[in-house]
């Protein structure tokens, strides 16, 4: 049932396909680890907390995001209907 037709063949850029990632972690993850990671080095000068945290923090996007580049939409997706699917 896959036959290839002539004519229609469509170049598909990767980045339409691709997420949006900031040094391998979802844009929206490292700029807020980075916001937060910068008031607290910033804010309450805190410099090597506020390092060590942008550093695990980022880490861990990176990991979360090498098993599966939407993991932040699925896990708002489950927060926001949590009690939809308890028997």
């Amino acid at each position: 049932m896959s036959a290839h037709l002539e004519g229609f063949d469509v170049a598909v850029h990767r980045s339409l396909t691709e997420p949006i990632l900031l040094a391998g972690a979802p844009r929206s993850v490292a700029i807020l680890n980075g916001t937060l990671a910068a008031a607290v080095g910033l804010g309450l000068q805190m410099w090597i907390p506020g390092l060590v945290m942008m550093i695990a923090g980022h880490t861990l996007a990176v990991f979360a995001a090498k098993r599966d580049p939407h993991f932040v939409e699925v896990l708002l997706r489950h927060l926001r209907q949590r009690g939809q699917y308890e028997c």
